[in-house]
């Protein structure tokens, strides 16, 4: 158990760092947001490569190219976000567009909810419609648009690995995959092209050591948990990207953020917490 709760605690880490990440090296260095969504994909996809290969797979067997696109779609939306949003803010709403697109798929498809899990579902999105409303502490309207688009690539990318049989695999064939489509994106955007050595050493720490082995370490834990153990677990991750924005970053914590957050991750947590019929 101890083991397992050091790998849980390292995963939701890994995830938050990811925002963090992204944000410092966006604010506060010179790199554009396509040169750190290449530099973090293709350093992703190395690492990931490297403990395939040591593991005996083929990693470039595995995975395919529409999960590819919707990972390269969340990571460049991600990171096109962070220009304006905080860390916390981000965060929160990546993660709420990520299950609030999720659940309405599974509605969609035909899933049935409890009652109480419509009500949490409705909940979430009043949170992140609340955050959104205009007013002097609502995000910028582009950075809000950017991770949400994020959110919802990310649950597509999500939906398309669902019942893969190697995930570590399947992701590093992903991020394999996805560096070309990066690639495309920073040469469409080479007139805009700034990169530094700090700003390009945050996108190969967040590529390989937050998305690579944080990736890998969150599948280690997985078989032993339930989904909704699993579900509940990741609602850590806004939270501890707020603190870390506050306190490594020396942002702000606003009202709206804490309501919004309070709202949308206790939405979700309904949602999740009840087992479909």
């Amino acid at each position: 158990m101890p083991r397992l709760i050091l790998i849980i605690t390292l995963a939701m880490l890994a995830f938050a760092g990811n925002s963090l990440l992204c944000r410092v090296a966006l604010r506060d260095t010179a790199i554009d947001a396509a040169s750190f969504t290449s530099i973090r994909l293709a350093a992703g996809a190395l690492m990931l490569m490297v403990i395939v290969r040591v593991r005996g797979g083929r990693p470039a067997d595995a995975g395919s190219w529409p999960a590819a696109f919707c990972l390269f779609a969340y990571a460049a939306a991600f990171s096109f976000a962070y220009r304006q949003l905080t860390a916390a803010t981000g965060a929160l709403l990546l993660f709420g567009a990520v299950q609030t697109a999720m659940l309405s798929w599974g509605l969609a498809k035909g899933e049935r909810l409890r009652q109480l899990q419509i009500v949490g579902l409705l909940v979430a999105v009043g949170g992140l419609v609340y955050m959104l409303l205009p007013g002097l502490s609502a995000p910028p309207l582009a950075g809000a648009a950017f991770m949400i688009a994020a959110g919802i690539a990310w649950a597509g990318y999500s939906l398309l690995g669902r019942g893969v049989k190697d995930p570590t695999s399947a992701t590093a064939g992903n991020f394999l995959r996805a560096v070309p489509f990066a690639a495309a994106l920073s040469l469409a955007m080479s007139m805009h092209t700034t990169v530094d050595p700090t700003g390009a050493l945050y996108a190969v720490v967040s590529g390989a050591i937050t998305s690579g082995l944080g990736y890998v370490l969150w599948y280690a834990a997985l078989p032993a948990l339930t989904a909704a153990s699993a579900a509940v677990i990741q609602l850590s991750v806004p939270a501890i990207a707020a603190l870390g924005g506050v306190v490594l970053l020396a942002e702000p914590l606003s009202s709206r953020l804490v309501i919004a957050s309070v709202t949308i991750l206790g939405g979700i947590a309904l949602t999740i917490l009840r087992p479909r019929t």
